[in-house]
């Protein structure tokens, strides 16, 4: 793993996306008939790489992929996007799978199955972790795992970034290793146990202040209605972009990998929101998950146009 400079390491999940499109969702029981099915490269964690990567961090993900036929093409991809493979190991059965439903507005609902990504191990994620790097993780791999890679970057004063998502309860253990939560609207109110207005900064900001007893900053994101981070007792808001949304799919990653990127420059984190919130606007503009993040130029484009 090269030493030069900060860097966005990611340990997280590797999925394959098979994205169903559909007038809308069904309901319990139902059947309906869909438009098209589509494969995409996914996961939380491949997304969010590929985010920071493209966004200029150097970046480098942990993970594990199925010696299927998923496995193979989500290798073929990731090579091809320019990340280092040396530490993203073959497991033994499926890879990572989500099924996700599309409906028109773009708004989705996924059900992932963990695959390969159950297997990361605390093992797995003892790679070079050095003081000015930003470390990512998510909840779709185990949470000891997490615990671990974060203990491991905490020790040697690394920042920490989660990504709560799948919604679960956090042990103690973990939510002490947080630098920054990063949660959408619905996660917020799983943590919290509050209802969230997402067009209320206040009512989101009143729910985030529940989890900051642990917690110094918690970010949430809000989809058309931008973004909100409470920070000590800062509200910082960041309003939404109006869009042309195809699909949301890789949004809230979009968000974080870009987040990082740019704490990993040194940027500040207001500012370091703003430019997430553009990057996630800019993504749900295109079909798929890794394949639609955008570049730092495309980024800066919609900035210089501000």
């Amino acid at each position: 793993m090269s030493t030069a400079g900060p860097r966005v390491v990611v340990a997280g999940s590797i999925n394959m996306d098979i994205v169903l499109s559909a007038h809308r969702h069904p309901l319990p029981g139902e059947t309906i008939s869909g438009q098209r099915v589509q494969f995409f490269a996914g996961g939380k964690g491949a997304n969010q790489a590929i985010a920071a990567h493209r966004l200029g961090a150097a970046a480098q993900l942990v993970g594990r992929i199925g010696d299927d036929l998923f496995g193979r093409d989500l290798r073929n991809f990731l090579v091809g996007e320019g990340l280092a493979f040396d530490q993203i190991y073959p497991s033994k059965g499926a890879s990572g799978t989500a099924l996700i439903v599309v409906v028109p507005t773009g708004e989705n609902t996924i059900v992932v199955v963990p695959g390969a990504n159950g297997q990361l191990s605390a093992a797995d994620v003892e790679v070079e972790i050095h003081p000015d790097d930003v470390l990512i993780s998510q909840l779709e791999i185990p949470i000891a795992t997490v615990t671990h890679f974060f203990g491991r970057g905490r020790s040697v004063g690394a920042r920490t970034l989660l990504n709560a998502a799948p919604a679960q309860l956090l042990p103690a253990e973990l939510l002490l290793l947080i630098d920054i939560l990063i949660v959408n609207e619905t996660e917020l109110a799983i943590l919290s146990g509050r209802t969230v207005q997402p067009d209320s900064p206040q009512s989101v900001a009143a729910a985030a202040q529940l989890l900051q007893r642990a917690i110094e900053t918690v970010v949430v994101t809000l989809g058309a209605h931008g973004a909100v981070a409470c920070r000590g007792t800062d509200l910082l808001v960041v309003p939404g972009r109006r869009v042309q949304a195809i699909d949301a799919t890789g949004a809230g990653d979009c968000f974080v990998g870009a987040l990082a990127a740019r704490l990993a420059a040194g940027e500040a984190l207001e500012q370091a929101l703003g430019f997430a919130n553009v990057a996630a606007s800019l993504c749900v503009e295109r079909p798929g998950a890794a394949g639609a993040m955008p570049t730092l130029g495309q980024v800066q484009a919609v900035l210089q146009i501000k």
